[in-house]
């Protein structure tokens, strides 16, 4: 679990949902549809309500990374009285194009609130720091976030940096396997349990080369494999797969991963960005 002290509830218990066991999850399911009803329940009541024991109660809290059932309590009256956590308003078939723009716009608000609760502020500085020192950058994504490993590679080549995307599996282990210890890797995994992906990070590590991943589940495959673990919080609508709304909250991550970035290497920045301007621009009419 992540290291950093847990000051949110809703948002992990649905990034950790996939990593708990089955009792877990029924307390997880109960405090996620009435987090209203637990924040006035005893550790006994909330036991009793999901037939469970009262030290599965407080192994669950400690497994989230929290001092104990009051201390999730306390995550939680943060949450409630917070507007990231107002229900999930969904599409509907009579909704106008206001409607649809004004809720998902919505879902898009919530998402990124609730990574901002959840992101580790010292791995993400962890993160600018070997970015900032890189030999060599690779990014790995399949899918939607093949977008995102696009975009690492538009942006980070503005700092001069040997950078390159790569979103077919095979690119990805002839890349991985050809890294050395000064390069970084940063992969994008919505799941971070993408078998594909799992056998290019072994190869990476087996290079000794730096790896950041970007996901949305705090406790999955990928993380165990990566150097820095950066966590986004898209929860899933009827409307859009959970994958296609992550995309936007690791594309948020990513810019604030390269923002520090431009901060460490501001000289740099600011000379390449007046050779492309100058370039650019004479490709315009």
């Amino acid at each position: 679990m992540a290291t950093f002290q847990q000051t949110t509830c809703l948002p992990l218990l649905r990034s950790s949902y996939n990593s708990l066991t089955k009792s877990e999850q029924k307390l997880a399911d109960y405090i996620l549809k009435n987090p209203g009803e637990v924040m006035h329940m005893t550790m006994s009541e909330l036991a009793d309500a999901t037939s469970s024991a009262d030290a599965t109660v407080f192994r669950f809290c400690h497994k989230l990374g929290f001092s104990g059932y009051q201390g999730m309590k306390q995550a939680l009256a943060g949450d409630l009285f917070s507007p990231a956590e107002s229900l999930s308003q969904e599409v509907s078939a009579d909704d106008t194009p206001r409607d649809i723009t004004r809720k998902v716009f919505q879902d898009m608000i919530e998402a990124l609130q609730e990574t901002q609760k959840m992101l580790d502020y010292k791995a993400l500085e962890q993160a600018i720091d070997r970015v900032s020192r890189a030999n060599r950058i690779d990014a790995y994504g399949y899918g939607g976030s093949s977008v995102v490993a696009q975009d690492i590679a538009h942006r980070f080549v503005r700092f001069g940096l040997d950078v390159h995307a790569y979103s077919d599996p095979h690119l990805q282990a002839t890349s991985a396997c050809l890294l050395n210890p000064d390069d970084v890797v940063i992969a994008i995994s919505h799941t971070g349990a993408s078998k594909d992906l799992l056998k290019v990070l072994e190869l990476a590590r087996e290079r000794n080369a730096k790896i950041i991943l970007i996901t949305s589940y705090v406790k999955s495959p990928a993380t165990k494999l990566a150097d820095v673990v950066l966590t986004g919080m898209a929860r899933e609508t009827s409307y859009r797969s959970e994958a296609m709304a992550s995309r936007l909250v690791h594309l948020a991550i990513l810019d604030c991963l390269y923002t520090g970035v431009m901060q460490r290497r501001m000289d740099d920045y600011i000379v390449n960005m007046k050779l492309v301007r100058k370039a650019i621009a004479t490709q315009k009419l």
